[in-house]
């Protein structure tokens, strides 16, 4: 399988943004990978291609944050997004992107629009309670993260809730998804998505997700802790719109 030049123009730097998520900053951004490559390849192929390259970054991001988590967080959004995988499993490469994002979009906005009336006193300071939470985002992140590696969002707003600091939160995103992505093997494998030519694109690619990564970790280490946090709300507010405005354009194409 070969590319021309202006594909890879678009396939770099799509990793680039991935690699700088995972290494610690904007952690929803990560969502924008994918959308970015299927403007040039077909939404299964650019899953296809992301899901080895995010594996890679998940070990590397492993040891970085190693047992800097919050394992309470974690786990039970973990089981639950076992339940979203499978549904996702079923569902990959059959659901409408376009309902997807703007599904996806919607929620992030309302969410953010929360958090906002939330530091005004005008919503409770707790949307529920951690169970409650963990089953509904940890299901929606398996399931969107199988579609479409769009877990961001919907993890963003589940450990948002949870008042962690910036590394503990960032970590238990690490942990959350390094679990999530390789359970997301097996649906993959089931349906032939990955192959040696699509694996030999993501090889490729791993510089790209490196130098995204490190980025990523020099902006964690960079960024005070209130100014990091508003700007993952910003980040999920901008994505929100973003998405909402694919989804409605992909729905009138």
């Amino acid at each position: 399988m070969e590319f021309e030049l202006s594909t890879w123009a678009f396939l770099i730097p799509a990793v680039m943004i991935a690699g700088i998520s995972k290494g610690g900053f904007g952690a929803s951004i990560g969502f924008l990978a994918t959308p970015l490559m299927a403007l040039v390849i077909s939404p299964v192929l650019a899953a296809a291609i992301m899901l080895p390259i995010l594996i890679m970054i998940d070990h590397a991001n492993m040891i970085t944050y190693w047992r800097k988590w919050n394992w309470a967080s974690v786990w039970p959004a973990a089981a639950a997004a076992l339940i979203g995988i499978t549904v996702g499993g079923f569902a990959f490469g059959k659901v409408d992107p376009s309902w997807l994002r703007l599904g996806l979009g919607s929620i992030a906005i309302l969410f953010t629009l929360f958090l906002w009336a939330r530091t005004r006193g005008w919503a409770p300071q707790s949307s529920g309670p951690r169970g409650v939470r963990a089953g509904v985002w940890g299901s929606i992140t398996g399931f969107t993260s199988t579609i479409a590696h769009a877990g961001g969002p919907p993890v963003t707003m589940y450990l948002l809730d949870e008042k962690l600091s910036k590394t503990t939160y960032q970590a238990s995103t690490v942990l959350l998804f390094w679990w999530i992505n390789l359970v997301k093997l097996i649906p993959y494998g089931m349906v032939g998505a990955i192959d040696t030519s699509s694996l030999m694109i993501s090889v490729k690619l791993i510089p790209a997700a490196i130098v995204g990564v490190l980025l990523g970790v020099w902006l964690h280490k960079r960024a005070p802790e209130k100014q990091f946090f508003q700007a993952m709300v910003v980040f999920l507010f901008i994505i929100g719109c973003k998405l909402i405005w694919d989804g409605l354009t992909g729905l009138q194409g």
